[in-house]
């Protein structure tokens, strides 16, 4: 079976938003082994969306449209398909009470305009979405599928596992399911990982194992098989993971939706110990990811925004004469701890550049790690990139370092 993908929304040609919904959706369609072979873009125009519609249906078996669900009038998906379809849209009753009660839950009158979103072409079916006020589509046109979902990722991201894929896979034949299981890594290029596990890359094709590149996030060894049930699945990749596991070794941080900040916390959770955090460099981004991990407050003390060198000295006691510096990152360290009232205390400091401390090269960057029963420990590195990336590296490196040194002490 082959499904391609249109996104919809003139935004994207404009380059105001940069289109990661296909790429998200043809990843999925590749792991359920599900053919996609175009992907396009078009504007808010009726008459261009009808006729990508009406060209990519010559030659693929289904279609899935992202975007323009929404409740304003350059919202067009609807009336495009139905013009496909060569039918009229038609309100639905049930729809509309859905959306009016959505809005009833947040204490606001539902606009008139909403009730766009509860027009359907006749003879097409409602994806449920569970979320927000858009329901998705599914509508048939001369034995090919036409799967609308909204734009807002988090939205289409469950349409399409739970009722979109489900749907392909049944009308392909397959009576099967797909399972992924993702190994999250941090501090080895992508190259350098391919060739630690080329070898049991090149020997399997059930499940397969694929490489994904996510930045500050680290590279992703993704593993996919597919079975009949979950848990004959699940029994294909437990020794696959397990091989890879002992190739990898401490590289890897966390599996699917974990986070480095996961790690840390459930590392410290486990020793009942405390965090606080002082932050340079990084203005707070260490503890905005540490915060957004539900049940942080257990663990997280709280961070110290010193990004002042008056504050470092009046806040943190900081005497260290340059604030770039090992001294100053062992201070920082050792205050967070002191002032906050944490078991442990973490510290950056660093030149993002441009214009700051011209004394050393952008990317110069100190970790402080003050751990009971060990001596506070300084890392120096040199992050490449930007100021952006720079911080953002900074933030997940350290993390990382703090991850390994709770790892080491076990």
């Amino acid at each position: 079976m082959r499904c391609d993908v249109l996104a919809i929304g003139t935004e994207l040609l404009l380059g105001q938003i940069v289109d990661t919904n296909s790429s998200w959706i043809g990843e999925q369609l590749a792991s359920a082994g599900i053919d996609t072979l175009e992907h396009r873009k078009v504007g808010d125009n009726l008459d261009r969306v009808v006729r990508c519609i009406r060209s990519m249906l010559e030659v693929s078996d289904a279609l899935i449209i992202c975007g323009g669900l929404g409740p304003t009038p350059d919202d067009l998906t609807r009336e495009a398909i139905a013009e496909v379809m060569g039918v009229p849209l038609e309100r639905r009753d049930e729809l509309v009470e859905w959306i009016a009660n959505l809005f009833g839950g947040r204490g606001r009158q539902m606009p008139e305009n909403n009730l766009r979103q509860a027009d359907v072409p006749v003879g097409g079916d409602v994806i449920p979405n569970p979320i927000g006020t858009a329901p998705g589509l599914r509508c048939e046109v001369d034995g090919r599928v036409i799967y609308a979902v909204p734009g807002v990722p988090y939205e289409m991201h469950r349409m399409v596992s739970e009722h979109v894929l489900p749907d392909l896979l049944e009308r392909s034949g397959q009576r099967a399911v797909i399972v992924n299981r993702s190994l999250k890594t941090w501090g080895a290029s992508e190259s350098g990982l391919a060739e630690m596990i080329a070898e049991q890359v090149d020997a399997q094709t059930n499940p397969s194992i694929a490489f994904l590149a996510r930045g500050i996030e680290g590279i992703v060894v993704r593993l996919t098989a597919k079975a009949p049930t979950v848990a004959a699945a699940e029994a294909l990749i437990a020794p696959e993971e397990a091989r890879l596991r002992a190739t990898i070794g401490d590289l890897i941080f966390g599996i699917d939706d974990e986070t480095m900040e996961h790690a840390v916390l459930s590392r410290l959770e486990a020793r009942s110990w405390t965090l606080g955090v002082a932050e340079s460099l990084t203005g707070g981004l260490i503890g905005s990811r540490l915060a957004n991990v539900p049940g942080a407050s257990h663990t997280f003390r709280g961070t110290i925004g010193s990004y002042a060198t008056a504050v470092k000295r009046s806040v943190l006691g900081v005497t260290a004469e340059h604030v770039v510096s090992a001294d100053c990152a062992q201070q920082m360290a050792e205050a967070a701890r002191e002032v906050l009232g944490a078991d442990v205390g973490i510290a950056v400091t660093g030149v993002a550049g441009p214009g700051e401390q011209d004394d050393q090269p952008v990317g110069t960057v100190w970790f402080g790690l003050a751990i009971p029963g060990v001596p506070t420990e300084t890392v120096s590195t040199r992050l490449p990139g930007d100021r952006e990336r720079i911080r953002q590296f900074s933030t997940i490196s350290l993390l990382n370092l703090l991850r390994m040194r709770l790892d080491a002490l076990a």
